[in-house]
């Protein structure tokens, strides 16, 4: 094996050993779904402000901000970023759920809020989430050890499933954090050297000069990110069970810590797709911008994917199993011995079902992409967990609420992505709003935000008296 190949393994195992050094070998139920302290003790603000970060710096993400700078420009970027306000919204939003329901977990408020039948379609919707960002993150890592279907590709997958499964089954929430905080501070370290091998040759070159329609179009897609995040961070449980680790206040705290640290990671790492297009790079510069720089760029970037991915896909292995074993029953009480066994049990069954949708390579050039893309849930799908989260407080508001919010969201979604992937027009074009690939998209978005909320409304407003007040919480 040749030195190039067999460096990502060597950065690899660094990784796992790293990881695996920081990883508390056992745990009790609290520590497993909570991430207490062994004498019983709530995370503090630094820890869950790191984790909740390192959650949403994940492998697909930070691809997404270099490509979407490569196309747009500076508003690509910054548009990308946008999105990383969802732990404002969500911060917000959940310590009010705290302070004046006392909720312990959404699920625990929506089956008093809603009901348990709308409390496990919501489930249902996550659930769909994290299937997708365990074999998404696998992708991304797997392809800087060799091409889509080659040997390497597979045996680095199996690699990095195996071992995160191994220490996300053992430790849970506990070991999460604990590796979290060191993914972070290691991710910053290595962006650090990025942009310091990257800006003196920027700077020299200056920023790439994009037409005015380019410009406008990374304007939409910037106004489509501050539209989506109203609804898009509560349909993602790796943020969202943070939100009940540690007291009210230190959450928020938290929240708005993880916000900046990952919101500015996230604008910083685009500026690699700033740098491939001053610079004529091709396409794709989270691939293209290390290779210009030769092994040593590579290695760092084959790290940073490492850290982002595995942070990212051991929090979904852990939010799969208090989904299962909690969430599912609203189980709001202390966990036990029984829900830890159920949760390791989803831990391994979400390893291998995950990971599922990578084989569709082998349908053909066609299928294979098409069926793979076709899973990703975007935004539009959820944008009516808006008023199901933002409003629950008009206290007419119950279960005819929720689905005259949830099901348009849902259908505009749906019908947005058939659109997308079978190349069909389902929605006008005068619908469309702003310039360029996004523009359909914001309108679709804008317009559909409205009628979840109209429905929202009309439903509090048809309640009949006996959803007056909501359950209250135990």
């Amino acid at each position: 094996m040749s030195m190039s190949a067999a460096a990502p393994w060597v950065v690899l195992a660094a990784y796992c050993a790293v990881t695996w050094w920081v990883t508390p070998r056992s745990v009790d139920s609290r520590q497993f779904f909570d991430g207490r302290t062994r004498s019983g003790a709530a995370p503090g603000v630094l820890l869950v402000a790191l984790s909740a970060a390192v959650t949403w710096i994940f492998a697909k993400s930070i691809t997404n901000a270099a490509d979407l700078a490569y196309a747009f420009g500076l508003t690509g970027g910054l548009g990308y970023g946008l999105y990383y306000l969802s732990f404002a919204v969500a911060g917000v939003a959940i310590y009010l759920l705290r302070t004046r329901g006392g909720y312990r977990s959404l699920a625990h408020f929506l089956v008093g809020k809603y009901g348990v039948v709308c409390a496990r379609l919501f489930l249902l919707t996550v659930a769909f989430r994290l299937f997708n960002e365990v074999w998404s993150n696998t992708k991304v890592m797997a392809l800087f050890f060799g091409p889509e279907g080659s040997g390497a590709y597979w045996l680095s997958a199996a690699a990095i499933t195996a071992f995160t499964v191994s220490y996300a089954w053992s430790g849970g929430m506990r070991a999460s954090l604990m590796t979290d905080r060191v993914q972070t501070v290691l991710a910053f370290v290595l962006l650090g050297v990025v942009l310091a091998v990257l800006f003196p040759g920027l700077e020299s070159k200056g920023l790439p000069e994009v037409s005015d329609s380019v410009r406008q179009a990374g304007l939409t897609f910037c106004l489509l990110a501050l539209v989506q995040v109203f609804s898009y961070p509560f349909h993602d449980p790796v943020l969202t069970d943070r939100g009940f680790l540690n007291p009210p206040r230190q959450m928020l705290k938290s929240f708005l810590l993880a916000g900046v640290l990952s919101g500015g990671f996230i604008v910083l790492f685009s500026v690699i797709g700033l740098y491939a297009k001053s610079f004529g790079l091709p396409a794709n510069p989270a691939t293209s911008v290390p290779a210009a720089f030769g092994l040593v760029m590579m290695l760092v970037f084959n790290a940073i994917m490492l850290l982002s991915g595995g942070s990212t896909i051991d929090s979904t292995f852990t939010s799969v199993a208090k989904l299962t074993a909690r969430d599912w029953n609203a189980s709001s009480g202390e966990p036990d011995a029984r829900h830890m066994s159920r949760g390791r049990m989803a831990v391994i069954a979400i390893a291998v079902l995950g990971n599922l949708p990578l084989f569709t390579i082998y349908l053909g050039d066609r299928a294979g992409p098409a069926i793979i893309a076709a899973t990703t849930i975007s935004g539009t799908m959820v944008m009516g967990f808006a008023p199901i989260f933002l409003l629950p407080w008009l206290k007419p508001a119950g279960p005819l609420s929720f689905h005259l919010a949830f099901w348009p969201g849902l259908a505009f979604g749906v019908l947005r992505t058939v659109e997308t992937f079978a190349k069909v027009q389902i929605f006008p074009a005068d619908l469309a709003l702003g310039v360029g690939k996004y523009a359909l998209d914001l309108g679709v978005n804008l317009y559909g935000l409205l009628i979840c909320t109209a429905g929202y409304l009309l439903g509090a407003a048809l309640a009949p008296r006996r959803h007056a007040v909501a359950v209250p919480a135990e």
